[in-house]
């Protein structure tokens, strides 16, 4: 008898999940048939659906979002049906992915190693299981690493005075003043930027809210909720008015006036007061490149190249490298749960303190 062909023909028929938008569709929530309907049991289920949308962050739910919409249109245009969920056809949709055929741009193996993890996540908000262990899933990827993977590209680190030198570069009105806290706070706390821009005055000042803060004497005490969980992060004062992050926080807040809600907010138009609506964290993207380039940060690089280089994580990566204390201190800070993520943060802060070629007696 003939071995089972590796991959399936493409299947033709209808889109089950007439809708790509990555959510399950409503009447997949249906209430067991022993369980009556009432208006109490109406509000429980809409706020299981609201705990249920909690439980990924609203970028992660947007990116696998992203990722089945992409999988049901690449489907569609080959005539097959993303469900049920099929390894053979997923491993042919990572190998597109990877090799495009129509000319277009390959995706890095970090993309779609994500990508798969969408795809899972859909699957699973379904009702359905896909095994991404499965050969043909898992044959399929280990070749792409071994022939397209790359080492990582890290985003440059910061240090203190590059940003110094690109908070020197913000005017000082309501805008300069917002920016200016959002990059020395970052910086100082190490925080993610969607830690950072989810911050309010006080706890439950909002319900998008995901932490708060508590300025003391000492300094400003961060409870945040981010990938591992709540945590506190301590950030002190700094040595002197212009390098110091809570400083620039007070200003910011004093200026703008604000009691209650997000404490990073947009300002209207003519920058004379700040909106209730609270930043988006793309802003701490794009803040990062556009000050790094005013002023004048790796000039000895393209324009291009040197913005590539920088970005939010920047802030993050800059104090674990460039924070002369015991590691133990910094993976608490970032919020590790093991010191070998903190090291990755650490980008040349280890190199060669240990000399073993020394050591071993050449």
């Amino acid at each position: 008898m003939a071995d089972r062909p590796p991959f399936p023909p493409a299947r033709p028929g209808p889109d089950p999940d007439p809708s790509a938008s990555g959510s399950p569709r409503a009447d997949e929530d249906t209430l067991p048939e022993t369980l009556a309907g009432s208006g109490e049991i109406d509000r429980l289920v809409a706020s299981a659906r609201d705990y249920a949308r909690g439980a990924a962050a609203e970028n992660t739910r947007r990116a696998y979002a992203r990722d089945w919409a992409d999988y049901t249109r690449w489907c569609r245009l080959r005539g097959a049906s993303p469900l049920p969920p099929d390894p053979r056809l997923i491993g042919l949709y990572l190998t597109d992915r990877a090799a495009p055929s129509g000319g277009g741009p390959a995706l890095a193996v970090t993309s779609l190693e994500r990508r798969l993890s969408g795809l899972v996540w859909n699957f699973r908000q379904r009702g359905l299981l896909l095994d991404r262990g499965d050969r043909h899933i898992a044959s399929v990827l280990a070749g792409i690493r071994r022939r397209h993977a790359a080492p990582p590209r890290v985003k440059a680190a910061l240090s203190a005075e590059e940003v110094l030198a690109m908070a020197a570069t913000l005017p000082y009105d309501l805008r300069g003043l917002r920016d200016r806290a959002l990059l020395l706070l970052g910086f100082a706390a190490g925080a993610r930027r969607s830690e950072l821009v989810g911050l309010d005055l006080g706890r439950d000042d909002t319900p998008d809210g995901d932490g708060w803060i508590e300025v003391e004497s000492r300094g400003v005490l961060l409870v945040v909720r981010g990938k591992t969980g709540w945590r506190e992060i301590e950030v002190g004062r700094g040595s002197s008015e212009r390098s110091c992050p809570v400083k620039a926080l007070e200003t910011w807040l004093s200026f703008a006036a604000l009691e209650k809600g997000a404490v990073f907010r947009r300002v209207s138009r003519d920058g004379s007061r700040a909106l209730p609506a609270r930043l988006s964290d793309r802003h701490v993207a794009r803040l990062v490149k556009r000050t790094a380039a005013a002023a004048g940060l790796r000039p000895d690089l393209p324009e291009a190249e040197m913005l590539a280089l920088y970005s939010g994580h920047s802030l993050r990566a800059g104090l674990a490298s460039h924070a002369e204390v015991d590691e133990a201190h910094v993976q608490r800070h970032l919020g590790h749960a093991s010191a070998e993520m903190t090291r990755r943060y650490q980008r040349r802060r280890d190199r060669f303190r240990v000399n073993l070629t020394v050591a071993a007696g050449l």
